[in-house]
């Protein structure tokens, strides 16, 4: 149930020295395997790379401010990502650098994915999978990139109604982000890898971080530092608001602007884990 674009198309030639470096690595992994037979790979055994916009994006929500929300679309532009096996394990808000023991490459070439693709009742997007060896893949860093049209890494496409207002939405945010993050944090465990089996690594949008939720106490944190979407509604024009980055950057007042782009900083997890932002 993939739904992903690969940008940019590459030549002929491009995928002739390609193949040759990917023989190549394929022979190192083949010595390196022979050497270390806990490092063994065989075809039963892969990592599979899904994104997650969560609840938020595929059943849609009440903002802090009052404002029903549901997406047609949700693209976000994923780039490098990378799954690590660490030991000790890495901590996203103490540590400020990932020192692997194995890593394994999903993503290397910018991918779209929408994240309200499939019913309210959807599983996480799968992306991409790659053979690896088995172990605890335990952290995972990622970018988020702008797509090719540079229309922005994250694209958000949906109706908010409130007070039988109606304002149809269409806002890009053209942010490239880098994402280094530590193990998954959910109901049950990922990323570890057995003999002949796969696991699956998790890139997860909390949404929530940007518009707030109603169902949490106004005086969380998380409510406390959401923009809402009050102060997006006031841009729009004739039940439309379509805008970028750009714009709101003049638009909203400073406080609110710093708002969205701490938002944005955070939006990044592994389930309900935490990653840091890198600079």
């Amino acid at each position: 149930m993939s739904i992903v674009k690969k940008f940019p198309s590459i030549p002929i030639r491009n995928i002739i020295i390609a193949i040759i470096l990917s023989s190549c690595s394929t022979k190192n992994e083949v010595d390196t395997t022979e050497s270390n037979p806990q490092n063994q790979i065989s075809q039963g055994e892969t990592l599979t790379l899904v994104a997650n916009g969560e609840d938020f994006i595929r059943q849609g929500f009440v903002s802090k401010d009052g404002w029903r929300i549901d997406f047609n679309h949700a693209y976000v532009t994923l780039a490098d990502t990378i799954a690590y096996q660490t030991n000790p394990s890495f901590n996203a808000e103490k540590e400020k650098e990932i020192k692997p023991i194995e890593s394994v490459t999903l993503i290397n070439t910018a991918t779209t994915i929408d994240l309200a693709q499939g019913d309210e009742n959807a599983p996480p997007i799968k992306v991409a999978q790659a053979n690896a060896p088995v172990g605890n893949y335990n952290a995972v860093s990622w970018k988020l990139v702008n797509n090719p049209e540079n229309t922005g890494s994250i694209i958000l496409d949906g109706t908010a109604v409130k007070d039988n207002k109606i304002i149809k939405f269409l806002i890009s945010l053209p942010v490239n982000l880098e994402y280094s993050c530590g193990e998954f944090v959910g109901d049950e465990r990922k990323g570890i890898l057995e003999a002949g089996k796969t696991a699956e690594i998790e890139t997860t949008f909390h949404f929530d971080h940007l518009f707030g939720d109603a169902q949490t106490p106004p005086d969380d944190d998380l409510n406390m530092g959401a923009l809402g979407f009050q102060s997006l509604a006031t841009l729009a024009q004739n039940g439309e608001l379509k805008t970028n980055l750009a714009t709101l950057e003049k638009t909203l007042n400073p406080e609110d602007y710093q708002k969205l782009m701490n938002n944005l900083n955070s939006l990044g997890h592994v389930g309900e884990g935490h990653c840091r932002l890198n600079s």
